[in-house]
């Protein structure tokens, strides 16, 4: 039996997986120790943009990494 996915395929799957993961932590902090004080650490670029773009790559990789098909591959429907 033939798996639907090829080994470059998890490879990429587990890159997308890690950026999703980075991003999410590049969302963690900001906070204050002190809730009465406001930290304006929450509204830096690492946290409003950066983190963002990266989940949304990581998204974008696991897209290509279930879409994607090599070049010279056939199906059975195909022969």
């Amino acid at each position: 039996m033939k798996s639907t996915l090829s080994k470059k395929n998890y490879y990429i799957l587990i890159v997308g997986v890690l950026l999703i993961t980075l991003g999410y932590i590049l969302m963690i902090g900001g906070g204050s120790d002190d809730p009465n004080v406001f930290n304006p650490a929450i509204f830096d670029f690492q946290r409003i943009t950066l983190a963002p773009l990266t989940c949304l790559l990581g998204f974008a990789t696991i897209l290509v990494a279930i879409m994607w098909r090599p070049a010279g591959s056939e199906t059975e429907s195909t022969k």
